[in-house]
């Protein structure tokens, strides 16, 4: 049995419109694909990945930094409690076959650096700059041809 790809979403738990809208389109991207999404489970940019999930049909897991599940976006399907805070982010990275990472703050650019340093493929949509081994894309359409190329 082929097990699933888990892709995993990660940036700002809050953003604008704009963020939100890419962000939603790049989890209806991943729905499609006939992956798992992984995420923080809060709002921003998690929240909205997991919508276009959700929308197009897909399934969400969240690691969630705090003590209740119910802390999870609606959009979550699987909220996995660690009460771990920012040290969750570890769990994020460590379960993705491959990271998107969407805008963010230094929050995102620590989940950054674990995946990189765990060797895993990271692309990027309007994240940090000057960080030399994230592969920069324009839009979720691109991240999505980029993930085939790395894992068929």
């Amino acid at each position: 049995m082929t097990k699933k790809k888990i892709i995993g979403v990660i940036g700002a738990g809050s953003c604008d419109d704009r963020i939100y809208r890419i962000a939603e389109e790049m989890g209806s991207r991943i729905a499609e694909s006939g992956a798992l999404l992984i995420c923080g489970g809060l709002g921003g940019v998690m929240e909205a990945a997991a919508k276009g999930v959700k929308e197009a049909g897909g399934l969400t897991i969240g690691i969630l930094p705090g003590f209740n599940k119910d802390d999870a976006n609606p959009y979550i399907d699987i909220p996995i409690v660690t009460g771990l805070s920012h040290a969750r982010n570890v769990l994020v990275v460590r379960s993705s076959d491959i990271v998107i990472a969407i805008a963010g703050g230094y929050g995102t650019l620590s989940e950054i650096a674990l995946a990189l340093k765990m060797g895993k493929t990271v692309i990027g949509i309007e994240t940090w700059k000057g960080v030399d081994d994230i592969i920069k894309v324009k839009s979720p359409n691109e991240a999505m041809e980029k993930i085939k190329e790395f894992t068929g």
